[in-house]
């Protein structure tokens, strides 16, 4: 009698335990310990993963697991965490923040999140991305050969960019950094080339004249504008540099090419500082955490020329950084300068002067170099960055010298000329054929008699004269990429018919 009552026993639990599995599922939850300034500390959850989603399941808000450690996890919170009240239990999704890529986000104005800011309503996209993911190793990648057009001559001469290369833009506040970056947006018009605009952490109002501009110009059917103002959380301001390479990556990934703007990674260390702190890692030098570097290695190392077993798209990275006082030793610029392959310098004393673009030859580079440029302009410009070298020497020892030799005298007058012809207005980017136009007639000599206060004006001039009297030659430098000697000195010929009536 016992046994017959045991054995039931028995299997009245096999049973129960049976039916656990189908009636119930297993949730692995926690709870918050402690919340504020947008960071929420958890006890449980103790198999987070790292970059995991967790839900707040009173308040409906999803969190971002950013540190683990043996006491609790810490999450920043994605959304508003006023809401979140300790002791409020908290579920692991399992899942590993995405974000929606795909072209229905062309020409929006969207948050990190893919959410849309600009009043067109919802968008609909077919696809997300995770938002961090593994850079192509070495075997995926191929050299970088093809040119990215800035439009600007000071740079597409001396420092050139390629398509997959990450070419960062350093200098002072109010120096001009952004009007590079938007210059070359503009110029990508017909150049097959999808562009990401990032705002870390930038007022509002010159994010909206940034719009403006594009609209204007055309650029938002090939550009997305990714935002997170200063006044939105910093988890958001941390997140849209990894949003806005995940967008680009989505072209990339389908054999096209894409540019990203990351305007300013020195804003968005800032805000990782401000969550790590809050998170309580250790910070290290000038109050930064040891792993800053690796936060923005790890988003500019995806930027790649991908090999033509993947497609062959590619997607390159203009990172800005903005120093104090040129300070580029500081542990910031000196991080990002050392993850990319070369930088544009803008000086303050260059940019007050009137040298606009601002650009410092001599600490400016780019370590992909001649590769990265067009027949065209390799033919006019090599020999560009020495002579202005030699004129900037010689114009600081002129000063203290009254007797100069003939030779001297007409470097230092063409010097002065091939830097006059450098400057360009913002927002007005050159074609290629008028670039290495302009580089010629000053480099070749045309322009030696005449005064230096009226160059620009004589470029300016030129140049709607070709248009009117010979579009042919301007025609086939477009066509070809590529200036012959004749055509040189067709141009040479032209310039001094012109500078008759000039």
């Amino acid at each position: 009698m016992k046994d017959t009552t045991r054995e039931k026993i028995i299997e009245h639990i096999k049973q129960k335990i049976a039916n656990l599995g189908e009636a119930s599922e297993v949730r692995k939850v926690g709870e918050v310990a402690e919340v504020g300034d947008g960071i929420a500390l958890l006890s449980g959850v103790s198999e987070a993963l790292m970059g995991e989603m967790v839900l707040f399941t009173e308040s409906k808000t999803y969190g971002l697991v950013l540190n683990l450690t043996k006491e609790n996890v810490g999450v920043v919170v994605l959304g508003d965490w006023e809401k979140i009240k300790e002791g409020e239990v908290v579920e692991s999704t399992g899942n590993i923040l995405q974000i929606p890529v795909g072209r229905e986000l062309i020409g929006r104005v969207v948050d990190p999140l893919g959410n849309p800011l600009d009043g067109k309503g919802e968008i609909k996209t077919k696809q997300t991305s995770l938002i961090e993911k593994i850079a192509p190793g070495v075997m995926a990648r191929e050299g970088v050969k093809q040119p990215v057009q800035t439009g600007i001559k000071a740079i597409d001469s001396m420092i050139p960019i390629g398509r997959g290369q990450r070419e960062l833009i350093i200098g002072d506040r109010g120096t001009g950094k952004t009007s590079i970056a938007i210059d070359t947006i503009l110029n990508q018009k017909g150049e097959n080339m999808w562009c990401v605009y990032v705002a870390i952490g930038q007022k509002k109002s010159k994010i909206a004249k940034i719009v403006a501009k594009l609209k204007e110009a055309g650029a938002m059917e090939y550009t997305i504008v990714v935002v997170a103002g200063p006044s939105d959380p910093a988890s958001l301001i941390y997140l849209a540099p990894y949003a806005g390479c995940a967008m680009g990556e989505y072209f990339m990934d389908k054999g096209e090419d894409a540019l990203v703007v990351y305007d300013d990674l020195s804003k968005h260390a800032v805000a990782y500082r401000q969550i790590s702190l809050l998170l309580r890692k250790p910070p290290g030098r000038e109050a930064y955490p040891g792993d800053v570097f690796y936060l923005h290695s790890r988003l500019l190392e995806r930027a790649a020329k991908l090999n033509k077993d993947l497609g062959g798209g590619s997607l390159t990275a203009l990172p800005i950084i903005e120093t104090q006082s040129g300070d580029v030793s500081a542990y910031i610029p000196t991080n990002v300068i050392s993850i990319t392959d070369g930088q544009i310098y803008l000086e303050p004393e260059l940019f007050y002067s009137g040298t606009r673009p601002a650009v410092n030859i001599g600490l400016s580079v780019s370590r992909v170099g001649s590769s990265a440029q067009t027949k065209a302009m390799k033919a006019v410009a090599k020999k560009l960055r020495l002579e202005l070298a030699q004129f900037r020497e010689l114009a600081a020892f002129a000063q203290f010298a009254s007797d100069l030799d003939q030779e001297t005298r007409s470097q230092i007058e063409r010097g002065k000329r091939l830097s006059e012809i450098l400057k360009q207005p913002n927002y007005a980017p050159l074609s290629l054929a008028n670039q290495v136009i302009a580089i010629y007639i000053a480099s070749s000599g045309v322009l030696d008699d005449v005064d230096v206060s009226r160059v620009k004006q004589f470029e300016e001039s030129f140049r709607l004269f070709l248009e009117a009297e010979a579009k042919e030659v301007v025609e086939e430098i477009m066509a070809k990429k590529d200036v012959t000697a004749e055509t040189q000195e067709k141009i040479k010929k032209l310039a001094e018919i012109f500078k008759k009536g000039f």
